[in-house]
C-alpha cells in the first residue's frame, strides 16, 4: 500500500501583502512631494455676490481684508469681528479673491476659517471674455 501525497493547491498570501504595504508606503511619500497648482476656474455667471467681508490674496502671499493689510494669522479674528458687528451676520459671507498663481492651499485655509466660524465662503471668479 502506498500512501499518496498530496499537493497543495493554496497561494501564500505572505508576499503579497508586503509588496502591497512597500507600495502604500512609496504612494503616500511621493503624494505629499507633489504640489497641485490649480489656476482658479473663469466664469459665465453674472451673480455678484455681496463683498461684506473680501479677502484678497495675491501670488507674492499679501492677504488683504476689506482692502486693509492683514495676514494669515490674524484673518480669523478679524473675520469673526466684522461678522458679528453685522446686523445681519447669519448671512454674512466671505468673498474669497485669489489671483491666478496663488496656491489652493492658501484658498483652502481661508475656507477651513469660515468654516469654523460657520460662515459661508464664496471664491470670486474671473469673467470669461
Amino acid at each position: 500500500m502506498k500512501k499518496r501525497n498530496k499537493v497543495s493547491a493554496e497561494f501564500s498570501m505572505s508576499s503579497l501583502t508586503d509588496i502591497i504595504f512597500l507600495l502604500l508606503i512609496f504612494f503616500m511619500l511621493t503624494s505629499s512631494l507633489v504640489q497641485i497648482n490649480v489656476p482658479l476656474a473663469k466664469s459665465d455667471s453674472k451673480t455678484v455676490a455681496p463683498t461684506d467681508l473680501a479677502v484678497m490674496m495675491t501670488k507674492d502671499g499679501k492677504v488683504t481684508f476689506n482692502g486693509k493689510k492683514s495676514s494669515m494669522g490674524q484673518l480669523e479674528s478679524q473675520i469673526y469681528k466684522t461678522a458679528i458687528g453685522q446686523s445681519n451676520n447669519e448671512n454674512a459671507t466671505v468673498t474669497i479673491i485669489a489671483e491666478v498663481g496663488v496656491p489652493w492651499k492658501k484658498v483652502s485655509q481661508v475656507m477651513n476659517i469660515a468654516s469654523k466660524l460657520q460662515i459661508k465662503a464664496i471664491i470670486a471668479t474671473e469673467a470669461r471674455k
